[in-house]
């Protein structure tokens, strides 16, 4: 503010207000405030980190610019750019059939009439049974997974329960209960992958996994003695089948060796047959050449041949006497071993 004194009208004298400075002070002060709160604004939204377990899709006033790793990045600030931040390195899972409350060493389940209106199915023979899954999956496309699809996680429940209600509606409730539980969760991983790549929903499946397939609480005491009874049927079968398999090879094998028996016994008897002809047919042709030498070679053959097996024999002359006394060779062996009187038996 300027004053005019009262002193000649040629000379002006200044004076500062000291209203008026501090007014100044405090407006520089503002402004260098408001200026460091700029800064610190945008740098804060300039800079931002990406996790290890996933990668960020940055926008520019709505439209996709880049796709960051995880790490320190930058972008422009003031909300010009926008990141968000996908888990693409993290392995999702969807509960059918029951929820988990709290996961720890003993992982606490609960499962409610929601729950139980997931998991109960009709089966191709008309039975219902309880069927608790597990859906797993990695996102694969980030990009893909943010605008291909507006609810992901609602869009794998509703395709997951639709596969799985139509395969086992054309499977026999026993062997979805039992053995054919594998393909079961194969066939629906299969089916619902690729129902998601028509989607391009840039999610990856990777495993589907049946935690529990049991009857209704009802209905299960009855269904379990069925079991029972089906078991024992298989085990009956199972044994019939092993008698079988024991009795039928062990039948095949003695007929085997009687014929083999019987075929060595005939091929035996046809060789000797042959062999005896052949022999004779030889003998003969010798004896027309030389009749006299034959017919004695046959008889000292004869000869050598039956008198080893008459045992001791004693020639003597015709009306000789006995060469031994003491012996009767007349009488039977018996009358010689006749026993003295006075003998005892």
């Amino acid at each position: 503010m300027v004053n005019r004194p009262n002193g000649p009208p040629d000379t002006f004298q200044f004076r500062l207000d000291p209203e008026s400075i501090n007014q100044k002070k405090v407006v520089m002060i503002g402004l260098a405030v408001a200026l460091v709160l700029f800064v610190i604004s945008g740098v804060s939204s300039a800079v931002y980190t990406v996790q290890p377990e996933g990668e960020a899709v940055v926008k520019r006033f709505g439209r996709v610019t880049q796709v960051q790793q995880p790490g320190l990045h930058f972008k422009l600030p003031f909300g010009i750019d926008r990141a968000y931040f996908v888990p693409t390195r993290r392995v999702l899972k969807e509960e059918f059939g029951f929820r988990t409350v709290e996961a720890s060493r003993r992982t606490q389940y609960q499962k409610d009439r929601t729950q139980l209106g997931e998991s109960l199915m009709l089966t191709g023979d008309l039975k219902v049974i309880d069927v608790e899954w597990v859906v797993q999956y990695r996102i694969e496309d980030a990009e893909k997974y943010l605008h291909r699809v507006r609810n992901p996680s609602t869009t794998i429940r509703d395709i997951s329960e639709a596969v799985m209600r139509r395969i086992v509606g054309n499977n026999l409730g026993s062997d979805v209960l039992t053995e054919k539980r594998v393909a079961v969760a194969t066939m629906a991983r299969d089916e619902l992958q690729e129902i998601l790549d028509s989607f391009e929903s840039g999610i990856r499946v990777s495993t589907i996994e049946l935690q529990d397939v049991t009857p209704p609480e009802p209905v299960k005491p009855a269904f379990n003695e069925v079991n029972q009874a089906e078991q024992e049927r298989e085990r009956l079968i199972n044994e019939a089948e092993k008698r079988r398999n024991q009795v039928i090879p062990r039948a095949e094998g003695e007929a085997q060796q009687m014929i083999a028996s019987a075929e060595g016994y005939r091929a035996e008897r046809v060789n000797r047959a042959r062999g005896e002809a052949a022999r004779f047919t030889s003998i003969l042709d010798e004896y027309r050449k030389v009749p006299e030498v034959t017919r004695q070679r046959l008889y000292l053959e004869m000869i050598d041949t039956v008198m080893p097996k008459l045992g001791r024999i004693i020639i003597t002359e015709e009306g000789a006497v006995s060469p031994i006394p003491l012996l009767n060779l007349d009488q039977p062996a018996t009358a010689q071993t006749t026993p003295r009187q006075g003998a005892t038996r």
